[in-house]
């Protein structure tokens, strides 16, 4: 007998109904045109060695990202959160952080401001985190911990969050 779920709808994993970089290039976007209209409230450092510094957390985070994707890739698993999940990846960037992708876009959006020497995308970063963690992130684990009980778990206990 199929559950109500299944019976219902098909299974489309966390059911995230938008991009996770979109709240990280909405953040940084708003903080910009802040930015435009009214004067931060402390200027950060324009030097050739914050643009530098930024480039590289800029190409890292990127870098990042595609590592995560790559390895999503390579476990046949969904890299989008509206789809399901086939395989608990934990190998790899995985081992390391639960989510990389998103330490990724974290890591690119402080490049964005180090090398742009822009305050108000900064300060809009606690909230972009806030909201990826309220609305994908929750989400993505609660889909795991359905899919994948112990496995997960487990592999929540051996790997952090973030860092």
């Amino acid at each position: 007998m199929n559950s109500p779920r299944s019976a219902a709808a098909p299974d489309r994993g966390p059911n995230v109904s938008f991009p996770p970089p979109l709240p990280f290039v909405a953040g940084f976007g708003i903080g910009a045109l802040l930015e435009r209209y009214l004067a931060p409230p402390m200027q950060l450092p324009n030097s050739m060695t914050a643009t530098v510094l930024g480039l590289c957390m800029f190409v890292g985070g990127l870098a990042l990202i595609a590592t995560g994707m790559m390895t999503f890739r390579r476990h046949r698993t969904a890299i989008y959160p509206n789809r399901p999940a086939r395989n608990l990846v934990t190998t790899g960037v995985y081992a390391r952080t639960r989510n990389p992708m998103y330490v990724g876009l974290a890591a690119a959006y402080l490049g964005g401001v180090a090398m742009t020497s822009l305050f108000w995308p900064l300060l809009l970063l606690p909230v972009v985190l806030s909201l990826v963690f309220a609305l994908v992130i929750r989400r993505e684990e609660q889909h795991l911990l359905e899919k994948f009980p112990d496995e997960y778990v487990d592999y929540t206990g051996r790997v952090r969050r973030w860092l």
